[in-house]
């Protein structure tokens, strides 16, 4: 293989879509018929999962084609959030020298204060709550979806043709998940809407501190020091900074570049680190992302 050129298979990123669509296949349906709860907690774990493999896919992984690598997450287990709605506002956010601006930043948490003081009381206490790690998982993913949608139908309403037909691609890969979900599952669909959204409210763990404010952009962006069972849920992706330096990088190299080049990483972003995962949930009570002077609403 020439040097710099990546394989044609990236086969750990095809080994975790195996096992994802696995488990919702294997695991999920048994459990369905024991236990509810427990068949939604399987099920969320994979929805999560599913989302951090998308995340890959927008990054060129794990086929050099394209086409290839979108088909094997087209299935949209995760139900609410279209595949290339996540891809276009995701390489936005990639935009370092904007990143965590409300503007900006379409995965900004922040919100401007001059927006936030024309909301009506009820509404101002929301920020308050989806500035708490626990509110962040509860209501966040409905935060987030009631905002992304509003935006969208604001568009497509406004004659965005490029919105429509990603709304309708978005149909086409509910389509099989629901179709399977009500004819062959043991889990009813309301149980497996629950699921997605607890996926979403898992992935709110790892975005609740992974950006900060501050005066420049390259310490804006956290490191998590973990290779336990969330940084696999997570793909790596608590390795936060190397990923924004690297983002094209794939996910089961990032914890051994960021091991080779640490010191340089951590000066980079002026030590902001988490030793592993406990630690970072640990700080999420007191230390927001939206901790300073605008407060998160909501990220896609």
């Amino acid at each position: 293989m020439p040097a710099g050129r990546s394989p044609s298979i990236e086969w750990p990123t095809v080994d975790v879509a195996i096992c994802c669509y696995g488990l919702l296949l294997v695991v999920v349906e048994p459990l369905a018929g024991l236990s509810a709860p427990a068949a939604i907690v399987a099920t969320a774990l994979p929805v999560g999962l599913h989302s951090s493999l998308q995340h890959e896919v927008i990054h060129g992984h794990p086929f050099r084609s394209r086409f290839r690598s979108v088909a094997l997450v087209f299935p949209a287990v995760g139900l609410f959030i279209p595949y290339e709605r996540f891809r276009d506002t995701h390489l936005q956010h990639h935009h370092d020298p904007t990143l965590t601006d409300p503007y900006e930043d379409p995965e900004s948490n922040y919100l401007d204060p001059d927006v936030r003081g024309r909301l009506s009381r009820p509404l101002q206490i929301l920020p308050r709550i989806n500035n708490s790690l626990l509110g962040r998982m509860v209501l966040g993913p409905a935060i987030s979806q009631f905002v992304f949608m509003r935006d969208d139908l604001r568009r497509m309403r406004a004659g965005d043709l490029v919105i429509m037909r990603t709304w309708l691609l978005h149909a086409a890969g509910v389509t099989p998940v629901v179709y399977w979900v009500t004819t062959f599952g043991s889990m009813p669909l309301p149980a497996h809407v629950l699921a997605a959204y607890a996926g979403l409210s898992f992935l709110k763990v790892r975005t609740f501190l992974e950006h900060r404010a501050h005066e420049r952009p390259r310490g804006r962006t956290v490191v998590v020091d973990d290779r336990g069972p969330l940084a696999l849920l997570f793909l790596n992706n608590n390795f936060h900074l190397v990923h924004h330096v690297h983002p094209g990088v794939a996910w089961f190299r990032l914890p051994a570049m960021f091991d080779r080049n640490r010191e340089r990483y951590l000066g980079r972003n002026e030590g902001h680190v988490y030793r592993n995962c406990l630690e970072y949930i640990c700080q999420a009570p007191s230390c927001p992302q939206g901790s300073g002077s605008a407060s998160p609403v909501a990220e896609d």
